[in-house]
């Protein structure tokens, strides 16, 4: 299947049809603070979007990346957070210009997942960070294959097939689409919340203070029910895409 994929700012009334598909994300991680600023804000970034449509029409995947200043050639340990943090800094008066773009996120509708669509909505984002004048796409990639809640991530991204390509299938497709592993982000994504929160987020008791292993976290949670909160810190795995601008 041939994806036709849309830059946001060219034709804005898609954004409707973009949010209306349907998402295989676990309820908590909707609920990233620093994220949903980009997302809210998002208007600020519609040349960095793309919808991506099969050939009846149906928007079937999507693509969010981010411009953002980076400081010398080192990509920073809280990751995602941190490249939405600074590209929206960036964007208020007398912020630092970008010189960087990263991924946020690359999304295919559930029943369309397996099909290979990933690596296309990949190659377009690569191709959109080209044309906006990027020689680079950095991704802090959220490994979908990590089962092992306690298995370290620099173990995880290491661990490779015999063919020598990454076991974890969403870092084998940004190898195989001519990415390059960097490191590991080891703070990037935080997502705190009362107990009352991650309750109603994911249906669990919440009632100890302990790590708590969540379906669909790549690490425990930890609750503390003296303070009744609970924070959820994920590493993910820095990959950099040369886009040949």
């Amino acid at each position: 299947m041939n994806l036709r994929c849309v830059v946001l700012a060219d034709e804005p009334s898609l954004e409707e049809a973009m949010w209306a598909m349907p998402s295989s994300w676990p309820e908590f991680m909707l609920h990233d603070p620093i994220g949903n600023g980009y997302y809210a804000a998002l208007d600020l970034f519609a040349e960095h979007v793309l919808v991506c449509f099969d050939e009846t029409g149906d928007v079937v995947a999507k693509a969010f990346s981010v411009p953002f200043h980076l400081d010398g050639g080192d990509l920073p340990a809280d990751g995602w957070d941190g490249v939405v943090r600074r590209g929206l800094a960036g964007r208020l008066p007398g912020g630092r210009e970008p010189n960087a773009v990263s991924a946020v996120e690359i999304a295919v509708r559930p029943d369309m997942q397996g099909h290979g669509l990933s690596s296309q909505v990949l190659a377009a984002l690569r191709d959109n960070a080209r044309r906006l004048g990027y020689a680079e796409l950095v991704a802090p990639v959220r490994p979908s294959g990590k089962t092992d809640p306690h298995q370290p991530m620099t173990e995880h991204a290491a661990a490779v097939r015999a063919d020598g390509l990454p076991a974890d299938p969403w870092l084998r497709v940004h190898v195989r689409a001519g990415g390059r592993i960097d490191r590991v982000a080891s703070r990037s994504m935080v997502i705190p919340g009362t107990l009352e929160e991650w309750r109603a987020w994911t249906g669990l008791a919440f009632d100890r203070t302990c790590p708590v292993e969540v379906p669909g976290a790549l690490t425990p949670v930890y609750c503390d029910v003296e303070n009744g909160t609970a924070v959820y810190v994920e590493p993910n795995v820095w990959v950099r895409h040369r886009t040949g601008a």
